[in-house]
């Protein structure tokens, strides 16, 4: 048995409220464990020290006091729970204000009809590259095959012709 087990039945076992094969199993780890012996040795001397104190009964009628008190604590109405809490009125106010900012700054993609910086860069590059004749043929330039076959020009280095010996001995 393992000191994590016998911590968790120890309370138990010192009660005397364990079976007898569990109580064997954890007086064989006592008799192994000194860190498991001393915790129980603590407990103990805790419940004795609790012992000695004198044990405190309730006056006559104390029962039937608290009863009176419950009884006399006004209930709350049924419909309670709809009105709502102040700080939950808050937040939701909160909650209101901003959500009601959010949608009125400028640039907002919500307001398509105001232009903002975006809408104005927007505008900036399609008149920029309106007038491009390749557009025209956009689709048919990048479905063509042809294009992937091609090398790029700076990967292509135009070699130098060797001189022939004949030249060399000018």
């Amino acid at each position: 048995m393992k000191c994590e087990d016998v911590s968790k039945g120890l309370i138990a076992y010192l009660d005397r409220r364990t079976d007898s094969a569990e109580r064997h199993e954890i007086e064989e780890h006592l008799a192994h464990c000194a860190d498991c012996r001393a915790r129980a040795g603590e407990f103990r001397g805790v419940w004795s020290a609790m012992d000695e104190l004198p044990a405190v009964e309730p006056s006559f009628g104390f029962d039937a006091r608290v009863r009176q008190r419950i009884a006399a604590e006004p209930q709350r109405a049924w419909f309670r729970w709809l009105v709502p809490q102040p700080r939950l009125a808050f937040a939701a106010a909160l909650l209101v204000v901003l959500a009601v900012w959010v949608a009125q700054r400028p640039g907002n993609s919500g307001n398509a009809g105001i232009p903002g910086p975006t809408a104005a860069a927007t505008e900036q590059d399609f008149n920029a590259i309106k007038d491009l004749g390749v557009l025209e043929n956009y689709d048919v330039v990048t479905k063509m095959d042809a294009l992937s076959e091609l090398v790029p020009t700076a990967a292509q280095q135009p070699e130098k012709p060797q001189p022939s010996p004949s030249e060399s001995n000018d």
